[in-house]
């Protein structure tokens, strides 16, 4: 970068425009967040007002989304009529869905110049085409000189570009080309102006913004920043003359939400259905707590036959229910990562991935290495890797040689034919053929463990493997937070995955704790550290102490069709029969929590597993499962507070003992961690749900994968990074998922809370702005609940003793 004080002016406010659009994630690694991170420093209220105007999204639900919870009962109707009076609206609930409604008809929408969609059209034409990761049969070239010199040296020989010769005059600084583009508007504009442009396709722009962030092999290889793209973008601006400044059509200005004082009517209604949500769950938790103290051994003494520790997934809420229900055992939450950031390179892959949140950064690099040099498993799955790499190699030739072409459709068209009318009349059939293929084949984990050997580091400086100090650190985390004090014969480590087909956004239903990769790779890496030897003669000096005879398995629980592999190689004989009765119970298990999930996909409950199964193999199956939709609420606690609760799979379940966690470090780990992540996750599913087609992608059916980093509508335009309607919705004007902010349940000492707020401002913040809840059940104050107010303050809850979140409180339906 120059010393020019000029240029750094115009990288300073790069960076600040640059904070109204969140990062975005490449499709084959999609990672849940809010899409308006950026304005997170800013009551929820000003921050959905202020992205209406700048990105022209809605921020709350529609009135027929109030109007359609009111009549359902989900809205109680005190706490709707005390919100409405606290913020000094007409308490009349009908009454005030007639002004929302009246007011949502006065909405203009927003109009752009055909010079600026031509621009936008051109801009994304060449993006598409420099950011593509290995999807393109012929690579645009010059990438490897970055995007800015790319566009100057080829953009030459594009058309659609009136007078592109001169675009290879452009400086050879972006900075220069820049500075040179706003010289004509005064400084106090050129933040304004740049905001502009770089909101002017959001999509786009947070993908930069990752890619530089991340600074991976695609952008080692092959570089983008914002400066340059910015200066690409601008330039193309001059060419086609189109506006370089906002105006008032173009920056959607004109009411919004923000222009109201105080909180808008549609934000009250929003708190009113959260705070009835909340009340049902709080109540929950304050009578289980209230019971679990008359209990002196919640356990009646007994041992678990096993226990499960899965990932806090809303989807292992409905798992953990039916296994609890199929014998004797106890599960556990715990982040899907299993605590350990690291990147990982498995057997035979092309690429290694961070398997951790985007919060956190990879600490290590950790490979798959094959136990033994001569193992017949290993032979077996490299020959069958190699053989299907050599075909598909070679059927990719021939398809794409046009010499070659017509002549493999006459001579592989009638064998295709058959696969394809497989596919598409029995999906199912075709999922029996992989499974069968699956058992056929082995899979690396049946030869290879996690290599743990301290080596040099990567490319990238990260050091390779695990020290012993490490490893028991990693463990004994583990373990006090999740509050173990004992343990069973057999501890399962269960990750999760999904399985379908023909879907760009397959990663969005795999493990977000994993960065949207599957999370079987980490339960294997923590089951290894705690089989090991050494590590429990070291935990065992930290009060840990884990009986000789316990085994650590890991496995991974498919979400599409709620099977849990177990990656049992070697469990000792000692536990054959606990595994196979483990197994046997797991069947059981899945079947009652397919059946559940089936009915409420609309499905026939008579035929879950089968049904489960269709869908993983369908490829003309939009909706292969609901992913994390309907996720509303946090439970921090021991599972006793939620056994035998149906939560609905609406909850993320996280577990912690207050007892064992005396100085609250455990709990600033949850709350500023795995609590934060899962705010994301909402955040993206509430936007998604208000707006599909500006923070979502909308309809799967009208996409078109772009370089394997992204989506469009149609045949070009902005990237689309949300998630798609068919994740969010039943039909187009039916939300699956209620769009409520997330709301947090903690049990533990309230004061214990505040100090971990008062310790970190940025979580704080979050709570402070709106963003999301926390209510406390206070075991040592009666159990008591208390609400956040903000400013480290807490007022006596509102709780439903009544209701449980998957039945909420009653209202009276409003007269339609």
């Amino acid at each position: 970068m120059s010393t020019d004080p000029s240029h750094a002016t115009i990288d300073d406010r790069i960076d600040a425009a640059a904070e109204s659009v969140g990062a975005a994630w490449p499709l084959h690694s999609f990672v849940t967040a809010n899409p308006l991170a950026g304005f997170e420093d800013r009551p929820f209220h000003e921050a959905v007002g202020e992205a209406e105007r700048i990105l022209g999204g809605d921020g709350y639900p529609s009135v027929a989304t109030f109007r359609r919870a009111w009549a359902d009962g989900r809205i109680d109707p005190e706490l709707l009529r005390a919100e409405l009076d606290a913020h000094g609206y007409d308490t009349d609930p009908n009454a005030s869905l007639s002004a929302m409604a009246a007011a949502a008809s006065t909405d203009d929408p927003d109009t752009e110049s055909a010079a600026a969609d031509r621009v936008d059209a051109v801009v994304t034409k060449w993006l598409s085409a420099f950011l593509d990761q290995g999807q393109a049969k012929w690579p645009m070239p010059e990438r490897e000189r970055g995007f800015y010199d790319a566009f100057r040296a080829v953009a030459r020989h594009d058309s659609d570009i009136p007078g592109s010769d001169a675009v290879a005059e452009l400086p050879d600084n972006p900075v220069d080309a820049i500075r040179n583009a706003l010289n004509g508007h005064p400084k106090d504009e050129w933040e304004e102006i740049i905001a502009f442009h770089l909101t002017a396709l959001p999509g786009w722009t947070g993908v930069i913004k990752q890619r530089v962030a991340d600074g991976d092999a695609w952008q080692s290889a092959y570089p983008i920043t914002l400066r340059g793209y910015l200066a690409v973008r601008l330039a193309l601006v001059e060419r086609f003359d189109a506006p370089i400044a906002p105006t008032e059509s173009s920056d959607g200005s004109g009411p919004t939400a923000s222009d109201a004082p105080g909180v808008p009517l549609p934000g009250v209604w929003l708190t009113a259905w959260e705070r009835s949500y909340r009340s049902a769950l709080t109540g929950v938790i304050a009578d289980a707590s209230e019971r679990l103290a008359a209990s002196s051994d919640p356990r009646d003494g007994g041992r678990p036959d096993a226990q499960f520790v899965f990932c806090i997934d809303t989807r292992s809420e409905i798992i953990r229910r039916h296994i609890e229900a199929a014998g004797d055992y106890e599960t556990h939450g715990y982040a899907g990562f299993f605590g350990i950031p690291m990147r990982y390179d498995g057997y035979g892959s092309d690429v290694t991935v961070d398997a951790c949140p985007p919060i956190v950064d990879a600490a290590h690099h950790i490979d798959d290495r094959p136990a033994t040099v001569d193992s017949p498993k290993r032979a077996r799955y490299d020959t069958w890797s190699a053989t299907l790499e050599t075909v598909a190699g070679a059927l990719d030739d021939l398809r794409s040689n046009a010499a070659t072409a017509y002549s493999f459709v006459e001579t592989a068209g009638a064998g295709y034919g058959v696969g394809l009318a497989l596919r598409t009349l029995l999906p199912e059939r075709f999922y029996d053929l992989l499974a069968a293929t699956d058992r056929r084949t082995p899979d690396a984990h049946e030869f290879c463990a996690p290599d743990f050997d301290e080596r040099p580091g990567d490319s990238t400086g990260l050091p390779h493997g695990l020290s012993l100090d490490e490893r028991v650190e990693y463990a004994a985390t583990a373990f006090e937070l999740m509050g173990f004090e004992e343990f069973a014969r057999v501890v399962v480590f269960a990750g999760h995955a999904s399985r379908t087909a023909n879907n760009p956004f397959g990663s969005a239903l795999d493990c977000g704790a994993c960065a949207g990769n599957p999370g079987g790779p980490s339960a294997r890496v923590l089951a290894t550290i705690c089989n090991d030897d050494a590590v429990r003669a070291a935990l065992r000096e930290r009060g840990i102490d884990v009986p000789e005879e316990t085994v650590f398995v890991a496995g991974e629980h498919n979400t599409t069709t709620d099977e849990v592999r177990l990656y049992d190689g070697t469990v000792p004989d000692t536990h054959t029969d606990d595994i196979r009765r483990l197994r046997a119970d797991l069947e059981t298990a899945r079947a009652g929590a397919a059946t559940e999930r089936t009915g409420d996909m609309g499905c026939d409950v008579d035929s879950g597993v089968r049904e489960t199964e269709r869908r993983a193999a369908d490829w003309a199956e939009t909706r292969p499962e609901w992913g994390l939709a309907g996720n509303a609420g946090v439970v921090i606690g021991p599972r006793e507070l939620t056994a035998g609760v149906d939560l609905d799979g609406r909850s993320f379940l996280h577990s912690y003992d207050w007892r064992t966690d005396p100085d609250g470090d455990a709990l600033a780990a949850i709350l500023t961690g795995p609590m934060v992540v899962t705010q994301w996750i909402n955040a993206q599913y509430y936007f998604a749900t208000v707006d599909t087609a500006v923070y979502g992608s909308g309809s799967k059916v009208t996409q078109n994968p772009v370089g394997n980093v992204g989506v469009y509508q149609g045949n070009g335009g902005d990237l689309l990074t949300g998630l798609p309607l068919q994740s969010v919705r039943s039909a187009d004007d039916e939300p699956y998922h209620q769009p409520l902010r997330l709301s947090t349940v903690v049990h533990a000492p309230v004061d214990r809370v505040t100090a971990v707020l008062a310790d970190h401002d940025d979580l704080a913040g979050l709570l402070d702005n709106g963003w999301l809840s926390v209510t406390v059940v206070d075991p040592e104050q009666d159990h008591h609940a208390f609400h956040y107010t903000g400013d480290l303050e807490w007022t006596p809850a509102s709780v439903s003793a009544a209701a449980t979140p998957a039945s909420e409180p009653a209202a009276q339906p409003a007269d339609d």
